[in-house]
């Protein structure tokens, strides 16, 4: 017989375990069409593989709520799906951007098997830029397709004052480790907006970087510094040559993949999409998770044991694409394979899992998976994307292969409940986006897609909406 103390026990457990998430519930899908150019004009011009500079592709890389409907997206390093020069990776000198999107749900009023209609708008461009030089690639002994030598990596809209940075590979310094925050290569893939909404707040796969930019002119303002563990020493714009030359550091390609952004606006958490090569790699099962203090940039370090999506004799683990904040200790991660719209294949794992920081052990003076095992932080499932997408009616081979963008959006009333809402956007990787007469790629329907669900209150248990300077007082309330 159980006693006293043991029930009072599992009934707290019970307590603050997650509620079952009976109630999370898809009431929109939007799409944004990826064959038009974004608002930079200037930036239209072909790029080393002959794709316009300024295709609106790849934006649901990250996700931020900014307040008032407006959102922010971000595209990752560019159009590189296009092949034309593997001695960099196929990237091209693509500039850094955001975009400023407007994502409003209307209820349907019985014109949508869905509650509510969603049809996303581009609002504004913002290219990415810093006052300091940076460190371009000559592009020395490498070709275009045509035979004519590829250019360096600056672009042509550099001025003294504006550095902009891009997706080309090699645009590094060889004599600095990879977290030298004068290198112009930047793979963002991870988004916030501070409390005040003056600015934006990046990760990056290259570094691992996080920066801060001003979000009305897109200038750097701030450099995060992550520990050195992060960073490797022999780079290369080749990915597979990056890996094979460093025994530490980030994974090439894989690196602060997601982002999250306390309430109170104190304090980012970034996530590495996959293990530290010290920690296993792509062959880890435990990743890391950084805390930085915004105000001093003091760090600490969590670890995320990764699904083991294989078999016990062969393991295989998905990729982390996301975290976000529910409040300052409980956060959202998206975990995916890579399979569905874009790949050609089924989706079969994007899974969202909460998991709570309260009592997870710092690991920042650990290294090693078998050191890790017994230290990851508590997680639950949250949301199974695939069944719940499949469960209205869409194919698994139609589910976007990159489902990597999280954001909370405003309340909605559904039947007289207050719901909360969560976004979920697509990286397309500028597939599908290219005129069928570039001849560059098979033509592929894959859109800048966003998917909405809606989430009861018991689901989200201690749930704190950021609040965002400027926005409406019931922007996360009844619309």
């Amino acid at each position: 017989m159980l006693n006293k103390s043991l029930i009072l026990s599992l009934l707290v457990l019970f307590a603050m375990a997650p509620a079952a998430n009976a109630e999370v519930k898809l009431i929109a899908v939007g799409s944004l069409d990826g064959k038009i150019g974004d608002r930079s004009t200037e930036t239209s011009a072909p790029l080393e593989n002959g794709v316009p500079g300024n295709l609106l592709g790849g934006l649901g890389s990250g996700l931020a709520y900014a307040g008032n409907n407006t959102f922010i997206g971000i595209p990752d390093r560019g159009p590189n799906a296009v092949a034309y020069n593997s001695a960099v990776s196929d990237t091209a000198s693509y500039i850094n951007r955001f975009q400023t999107i407007k994502l409003k749900l209307v209820p349907s009023n019985g014109s949508s098997t869905l509650p509510f209609t969603l049809t996303p708008r581009l609002i504004d461009t913002t290219l990415l830029f810093s006052k300091e030089p940076l460190y371009y690639g000559n592009g020395a002994g490498l070709n275009l397709p045509n035979g004519a030598p590829l250019p360096n990596g600056a672009p042509a809209l550099n001025t003294k004052n504006k550095n902009y940075f891009t997706g080309r590979s090699d645009n590094f310094d060889p004599t600095q480790i990879s977290t030298y925050s004068n290198n112009a290569r930047f793979d963002p893939e991870g988004v916030r907006v501070s409390n005040s909404g003056e600015q934006i707040f990046i990760s990056d796969e290259y570094g691992p970087y996080v920066y801060q930019f001003n979000r009305n002119t897109g200038k750097r303002i701030k450099v995060f510094n992550l520990p050195s563990k992060f960073a490797i020493s022999n780079l290369s714009p080749v990915s597979d040559t990056e890996i094979n030359g460093n025994t530490s550091g980030r994974v090439a390609n894989k690196g602060m993949e997601g982002l999250a952004i306390t309430p109170d606006g104190k304090t980012l958490f970034g996530i590495l999409q996959s293990p530290l090569l010290q920690d296993g790699g792509t062959s880890g099962a435990y990743t890391r998770i950084v805390k930085i203090d915004i105000e001093t940039g003091a760090t600490q370090e969590y670890v995320y044991q990764l699904d083991n999506i294989g078999t016990a004799a062969k393991p295989k683990y998905p990729t982390v694409s996301e975290i976000l904040a529910i409040s300052d200790r409980q956060f959202l991660v998206d975990e995916r394979d890579g399979k569905g719209l874009g790949d050609g294949s089924k989706a079969a794992f994007k899974k969202i899992y909460h998991i709570d920081l309260t009592n997870a052990q710092e690991v920042s003076n650990i290294t090693g998976e078998s050191n890790l095992v017994g230290k990851a932080v508590s997680k639950s499932l949250f949301l199974d994307v695939v069944l719940a997408l499949t469960q209205y009616g869409i194919k698994e081979e139609d589910i976007p292969a990159k489902l990597e963008g999280l954001a909370f959006g405003k309340d909605v009333k559904i039947n007289g409940v207050v719901k909360h809402t969560l976004f979920i956007a697509n990286d397309n990787d500028f597939l599908g986006t290219l005129a069928a007469d570039t001849n560059h790629s098979t033509s592929v329907d894959n859109p800048n897609k966003f998917f909405v669900f809606a989430v009861d209150s018991t689901d989200l248990p201690g749930f704190v909406p950021q609040k965002i300077k400027g926005e409406d007082e019931d922007s996360r309330g009844d619309d």
